[in-house]
C-alpha cells in the first residue's frame, strides 16, 4: 500500500498548478465532493464542476499568479499567505490571502480563503 503524499506536498502541487494554469492537474488534486469557503462559512463552490467552472475564468487572466510569503502545517490542515498577482474589475493589482485546506490522502478535501486588502497598481 502506497503512503499518501504529505499534506504540503498536497498543497504545493496544487499551487504550482494554479500558477501553470493547469486546470486538469488542478482538479485532480481536489476530491470529488470538494467546498470551497469564503472564511468562516461562506460557500464558494462545491465539486469539481464548480470548482473547474471558478478556476476557468480565473486562468483567463494573463498576469494570474500566486506567490507563497509563508507555509504552516499541523497535521492534515496547511495554511498558506500568499499574495495574488490578478486582474480585477477596478485594474490590475495584488491581493493577499489567507488559505486554509483540508487535506485527505492525496486530495484537498475543504478549503477556505481569508481575503485581504486588494492593492491595485499604479496609474501611468
Amino acid at each position: 500500500m502506497n503512503n499518501p503524499m504529505p499534506p504540503e506536498a498536497v498543497v504545493q502541487k496544487q499551487l504550482d498548478a494554479y500558477n501553470a494554469r493547469d486546470l486538469d492537474a488542478l482538479l485532480r488534486i481536489y476530491a470529488d465532493d470538494v467546498q470551497l469557503f469564503e472564511h468562516p462559512a461562506r460557500l464558494l463552490a462545491s465539486g469539481t464542476d464548480e470548482i473547474r467552472e471558478r478556476f476557468s475564468l480565473r486562468f483567463q487572466e494573463l498576469n494570474l499568479h500566486a506567490r507563497l510569503s509563508h507555509r504552516i502545517v499541523m497535521g492534515q490542515i496547511v495554511v498558506d499567505h500568499e499574495q495574488v498577482t490578478r486582474t480585477f474589475p477596478e485594474g490590475t493589482g495584488t491581493i493577499e490571502l489567507v488559505m486554509i485546506y483540508e487535506v485527505r490522502g492525496d486530495r484537498i478535501a475543504r478549503a477556505w480563503t481569508l481575503p485581504g486588502p486588494r492593492i491595485l497598481d499604479s496609474e501611468p
